[in-house]
């Protein structure tokens, strides 16, 4: 009796211990992480204002057209850029980061584009971060706003808005000037 009653034990031990480490032969799609946290992270709101110049005129633009038909007007010209952020409205200002991402003109009655863009910061506080903004931007509205949909470095987790102004556009070259308010929120 206490051999069968071992043997029990035993076997039923093989089939706890098998069952808790079957995941790591089998992969895992998801799990959730715990995290003790010793204090509490506060959530702050940054405000960043910077100017991003969007050059299409020139040996080397910024941004150029990838997609669009030449009768459709401008809906479905989609263009990629690589557009300088600035502290100041002018180019020669400090160079505070990039823009990097793709926007497209998503209406048919008006000039309003999808954004889709990462401003990737390489000066200061926030050197080696990034925030990320996919919106609609009605280009005729004189402040317009977008959301922030994420970040990484030290806006993380990031949320938030950016209100967008042009303050500069040339007809002839489609070449802009825009300021951005960024109002962030990270830990």
């Amino acid at each position: 009796m206490v051999s069968l009653l071992k043997n029990t034990l035993t076997i039923t031990s093989y089939f706890i211990l098998l069952s808790s480490f079957s995941h790591l032969s089998h992969g895992v799609f998801s799990e959730e992480l715990f995290e003790t946290i010793s204090m509490k992270r506060m959530e702050k709101t940054t405000h960043l204002r910077f100017f991003f110049h969007d050059v299409h005129s020139g040996k080397t633009p910024s941004a150029i057209k990838i997609a669009g038909t030449p009768d459709s007007g401008l809906f479905g010209d989609t263009y990629m850029m690589d557009n300088m952020l600035t502290e100041g409205q002018e180019a020669a200002s400090r160079v505070v980061g990039k823009a990097q991402g793709l926007y497209a003109f998503a209406a048919r009655k008006e000039p309003a584009l999808l954004m889709v863009v990462n401003f990737e910061f390489t000066q200061g506080d926030y050197n080696g971060s990034s925030i990320s903004v996919l919106g609609r931007n009605p280009v005729m509205v004189d402040v317009r706003e977008m959301p922030i949909v994420g970040g990484s470095g030290q806006f993380r987790y990031a949320n938030g808005y950016v209100l967008v102004h042009t303050v500069w556009f040339d007809p002839k070259t489609t070449d802009a000037i825009v300021e951005y308010n960024v109002y962030v929120k990270h830990y």
